[in-house]
């Protein structure tokens, strides 16, 4: 059977980015991409992490 995934969008704050895509890969979420805000100045982390459904 295929893996399900779940997926986040997350802010990514760019004095801190580092921290931010540490934490949540702590809680077991993969940084997928990254791309331009919707205000064209900010950065925005998708990111997956399986749903443990099998």
């Amino acid at each position: 059977m295929a893996t399900t995934w779940e997926y986040a969008t997350i802010p990514l704050l760019i004095h801190n980015t580092k921290a931010i895509l540490d934490q949540w890969g702590a809680d077991g979420w993969e940084l997928v991409q990254v791309v331009p805000g919707p205000d064209g100045v900010g950065l925005v982390a998708y990111l997956k992490r399986p749903t443990g459904d099998r």
